[in-house]
């Protein structure tokens, strides 16, 4: 039962009045009247019947107190017995809680979404929300500690505890990538930082050195020995433009708790920084100059050209000292530095004595040791001095018959060319949409008739006679176009053509760029979706093999989407590194971290939540010592002991009746006040 006040005039009104009555007050007092403290009394008790004090009873229902159990059921949660000590523990604090006749909210939180890793505080803040905060006698978390959003911990008016699950005895080894590029520049050396760190009790005796493997696209590994605790410096040179995967592996520990985390998988884009072409003219011609402007437009090229201004048999009885300024260094750059350009092309070149055979030869040995060259025949390549009547000879795709064929025609992409990635889709980029199934380009004006002989066609012209003709020789690359009429594609030529296009995809398919790859498997992963291409120029493939990071074996058909595209789509049910094959063809792709964040700290500990802990007067136990009993604790009293922790009684109710009566009759305050003023005009009337 409480004493309230219940005004009969709002409040304001009552303090004009107190204050009127104080200032009569002191009237009266510098008058001298005697009986000023009788009229204050009187005043007082009329200020008393309007402020109307009252008895207030409520009756009320008590209000269970709640506590809040937060359970960690993340992936390292898993490890070990920890499954086991947490369900013991839970259980057991269950039932102690309700035989109390509290009530227990619990919340088992998974792992993040995304690789979050354990979003413990985010969970108890969420349901924190949801229940009063008056009626929350505490908070406990079962764990391992290794929580990621503790820097979201709620402010808590009650103790929070931290129940750590594991073993004092455990540890483990992790591998860390340090510092890994995006991208990198081929037959550049660019430096990888790793580092093996053991964490935890790790057992005495254990080797200071570990085993690291390193594996480049899913190739067989190299096992390396190297000291654990100390950062290592990898020097790498990319093995191929496009992606490189890199997978390190450190071999595991029986003793450990987990080999999730000794793996690490590290994507770089290898690419090139800059293209150096070597273009070899003939006699000039037209189309000389839109081979050198198209290849100095491109700021990624470095161009060196060699062009015969002054064939030998011209006489003119020009000294040949005179013919140029310096010198042409022809040895330095057909032998001594051939293997320094990336793409040597041939502009209706033909043989007049100013490169030798043994030039040529040094050029066929450049693309059989991973070179590529670029032949553009004109009327040249077939007469008696062409190069196909050099050492060149042994390697080109074709060879010429001696007819020129003058006459329009409309190039063509051969039903191989529509498959071979090259020639695939040039279509789209013609000025104009196709017309009855030949492309919307211009037509070019001369053809030279070659025989193939090995290689793929890919373009045709001429009633169907080979136009652009690719093969691969050895470890290098070779096209031969048996016209020398594409610049009319780049003068706009009854409309033009995509010159430029089929220019970029030659020079990229020659450098053995991944993307142009005739016969490649490759895949993308946007979340743990896998978007899988199989490129091929066969009519139809086999199923895919896909080998999951825990070895299972998924067989997946693909399905053609686009004439040599074979495609199809696989949702990867767990993070890591996963291994892809169809035919001779194999790729790798990593989903996720190789190692989750749930698996980079795994040793359980407190370090973490101490902070939060301590800010409640909570406290930190490990469940291998025993479950904790509960004890009731004052507020703001320390809440944890050696086997024991705390929870504060909060008291709280609902008001569900409320019964207000007047502590005095109003009649009885204006007898009072009545008294009182006749008291004092009695007194004053006797002075």
């Amino acid at each position: 039962m409480d004493v309230i006040f219940a005004p009969l005039l709002p409040w304001p009104a009552l303090y004009v009045a107190a204050a009127v009555a104080t200032l009569c007050l002191v009237l009266a007092i510098w008058r001298g009247l005697n009986g000023w403290w009788l009229r204050g009394l009187a005043l007082v008790v009329l200020l008393g019947a309007l402020a109307n004090p009252s008895l207030q009873d409520e009756e009320r229902d008590p209000l269970s107190d709640i506590v809040v159990m937060v359970v960690d059921d993340s992936a390292s949660q898993h490890l070990s017995d920890r499954t086991t000590q947490t369900g013991e523990a839970v259980q057991a604090l269950s039932d102690d809680i309700t035989s109390r006749g509290m009530e227990l909210r619990t919340v088992t939180v998974p792992d993040g979404q995304g690789d979050a890793g354990t979003q413990l505080m985010s969970a108890l803040t969420d349901t924190l929300s949801e229940v009063p905060k008056s009626r929350v006698a505490g908070t406990i978390l079962v764990t391992d500690g290794q929580v990621h959003d503790a820097a979201r911990a709620p402010a808590l008016d009650a103790p929070l505890h931290t129940l750590l699950t594991g073993r004092s005895p455990d540890w483990d080894r992790r591998l860390i990538v340090k510092n890994a590029p995006a991208f990198a520049i081929l037959d550049e050396e660019i430096t990888l930082t790793l580092r093996i760190e053991d964490q935890g009790a790790v057992p005495s005796g254990t080797p200071p050195l570990a085993s690291l493997s390193i594996a480049i696209d899913g190739a067989e590994a190299q096992t390396f020995q190297v000291p654990t605790g100390e950062d290592l410096d990898l020097p790498l040179t990319l093995p191929h433009g496009g992606m490189n995967v890199l997978q390190f592996n450190v071999a595991a520990d029986d003793s450990e708790l987990t080999d999730r985390n000794n793996s690490a998988v590290v994507q770089i884009n290898g690419v090139r920084d800059r293209l150096r072409v070597l273009l070899v003219s003939g006699e000039p011609h037209a189309g000389e100059r839109t081979w050198r402007n198209l290849l100095k437009s491109d700021s990624a090229v470095d161009l060196v050209h060699f062009t015969i201004l002054r064939p030998p048999e011209k006489q003119d009885g020009v000294p040949v000292s005179e013919l140029s300024l310096i010198a042409f260094p022809t040895r330095e750059l057909f032998l001594e530095k051939i293997d320094e350009f990336d793409l040597i092309i041939f502009d209706r070149y033909k043989r007049r004595g100013i490169l030798p055979a043994l030039y040529f030869d040094s050029i066929r040995q450049y693309v059989e040791g991973g070179g590529a060259v670029l032949v553009a025949a004109g009327p040249d390549f077939a007469s008696a001095d062409s190069i196909y009547r050099s050492p060149l000879g042994d390697i080109l795709p074709a060879r010429p018959t001696a007819r020129v064929l003058d006459q329009g025609f409309t190039p063509l992409i051969s039903e191989l060319g529509a498959r071979h990635p090259v020639t695939e889709g040039l279509e789209k980029f013609a000025p104009t949409a196709p017309v009855d199934g030949v492309p919307g380009w211009g037509r070019w004006m001369r053809q030279i008739e070659v025989e193939p002989l090995q290689g793929q066609t890919v373009m045709s012209g001429i009633e169907g006679r080979p136009l652009l003709t690719l093969d691969r020789v050895g470890e290098g690359r070779i096209a031969l176009m048996a016209s020398d009429q594409a610049w009319l594609w780049h003068r706009g030529f009854e409309g033009g053509g995509p010159q430029l296009e089929l220019l970029r995809r030659l020079a990229h398919w020659m450098m053995k760029e991944p993307d142009l790859e005739e016969e490649a498997l490759t895949a993308t992963a946007e979340g743990q979706t896998m978007t899988l291409t199989r490129r091929t120029l066969e009519m139809e493939v086999g199923e895919l093999e896909i080998t999951a990071p825990d070895g299972t074996v998924t067989m997946v058909p693909l399905t053609e989407t686009s004439p040599g595209r074979f495609t199809a789509t696989f949702d990867g049910p767990q993070q890591g590194l996963y291994r892809l094959k169809e035919g001779d063809q194999e790729s790798v792709l990593a989903l996720g971290p190789a190692a989750p964040r749930e698996f980079i700290e795994t040793v359980a500990s407190g370090d973490k939540l101490q902070d939060a802990v301590d800010a409640t007067r909570g406290g930190i136990l490990r469940l291998e010592d025993g479950i904790p009993s509960l004890r009731m604790v004052g507020e703001g009293r320390n809440a944890a002991g050696r086997g024991w922790i705390g929870l504060t009684p909060r008291d709280a109710y609902v008001t569900t009746n409320v019964t207000v009566t007047a502590l005095v009759s109003p009649w009885v305050f204006l007898l009072l006040a009545m008294m009182l003023t006749v008291g004092a005009w009695l007194r004053e009337g006797r002075r």
